[in-house]
């Protein structure tokens, strides 16, 4: 019986369909993402660049003028509660000492003063930087600049035609406070007492908790007020090298603490003129023997990342201005023994350990 061949059948054929609306938007929601990943790759590299820089303390920013010259007028700004000399401060003056291309610095201040130590050192820092790179120095005063600001300000080598304050800057506050709360009297309504061991008498002064007799309270305050006297005298003699136009009358009758206006303080011969940052600029270009055309002026800021800030403890929205470390991002037992540290103050507050600046 013969078998009659298969017909051969044709060639099976798959046909893949496209998955309609929901394939598609897939896909560009993938794109979308790969794209977005590839852009915020870029964005980190960038700063991690600014964050491994050689000098990560001080961004360089153009501010104004021209873009192209050589000769730099710098901007430093001083801003917050004064606690030391070696925070953001410090290190923008530090940058300017290795820029050769800085012919003048504009001070801005923004202060209410701060340590005796801290606006001492500040003042101490610039005028040495001042004289060694004969660069002249233009004070603008923002807001406040009182106290130890003021007296950071007095680093502009005595020259005329200085010092800057806008119309509603508050400056002045010429003096010194060493701050002393007495609560030992509260303390016994709730039966508490002080019985801390000391090497002396005098070694536990300016305790809020300790029970003075009349006569070591007294003798107390006269050690007190001795300190308060020198450090007094110094600021007045940081005054005079600033202000060598005040002779010793006028000197006193602004020496008294007072907070003064702006034109209060014109009159008074405590600042030059009325102006803003703007016309401080202008000064410290005409001062340098430079032109609008041949100075670039440049300001400085402070790297900013969540790594940074973490490691600096630094999370309140108010710390950039005031250089970082806030009070409120350091550790509760470094807060409290801040708060409870005997210092002297150059300072326009009425509670000065409460604002702290690094």
């Amino acid at each position: 019986m013969q078998i009659e061949p298969m017909p051969s059948l044709p060639p099976t054929r798959v046909i893949l369909e496209q998955g309609g609306f929901w394939a598609r938007w897939s896909a560009w929601i993938a794109w979308s993402i790969a794209g977005i990943s590839l852009l915020s790759a870029l964005a980190s590299a960038g700063a991690a660049a600014q964050y491994f820089q050689r000098d990560a303390k001080v961004v360089e920013k153009y501010h104004s003028l021209s873009r192209i010259a050589a000769a730099k007028v710098a901007i430093v700004d001083i801003a917050g509660a004064i606690m030391g000399g070696s925070g953001f401060a410090r290190a923008q003056f530090d940058h300017i000492a290795e820029d050769e291309s800085v012919k003048a610095i504009v001070l801005r201040v923004d202060s209410p003063g701060g340590t005796v130590s801290g606006s001492d050192e500040l003042h101490y820092r610039l005028a040495e930087l001042s004289k060694e790179r004969n660069l002249p120095v233009v004070v603008s005063m923002g807001g406040i600049a009182a106290s130890g600001g003021y007296y950071i300000a007095m680093a502009n080598g005595g020259r005329d035609d200085v010092i800057f304050a806008e119309p509603a800057t508050l400056t002045g506050s010429i003096g010194v406070i060493i701050p002393h709360f007495d609560v030992s009297k509260l303390l016994k309504k709730f039966d508490i007492e002080d019985d801390s061991i000391s090497s002396g008498p005098l070694k536990e002064m300016l305790s809020p908790t300790k029970d003075r007799t009349p006569e070591l309270a007294e003798r107390e305050r006269k050690v007190l007020q001795s300190l308060v006297d020198e450090m007094f005298a110094r600021f007045k003699q940081i005054v005079k090298q600033g202000r060598p136009k005040l002779d010793d009358e006028k000197l006193a009758s602004v020496a008294t603490g007072q907070i003064f206006t702006a034109q209060q303080a014109v009159d008074a011969g405590l600042v030059d003129r009325i102006g803003f940052l703007e016309d401080a600029v202008t000064r410290a270009v005409e001062l340098a023997g430079l032109t609008k055309e041949t100075a670039r002026v440049v300001r400085y800021s402070k790297p900013r990342g969540l790594l940074k800030d973490v490691l600096d403890g630094d999370f309140s929205a108010g710390s950039q201005r005031f250089g970082g470390g806030g009070m409120m991002g350091r550790g509760t037992l470094e807060a409290f023994a801040e708060w409870t540290t005997p210092r002297a103050w150059y300072l326009c507050s009425w509670w000065p350990a409460l604002i702290t600046s690094r």
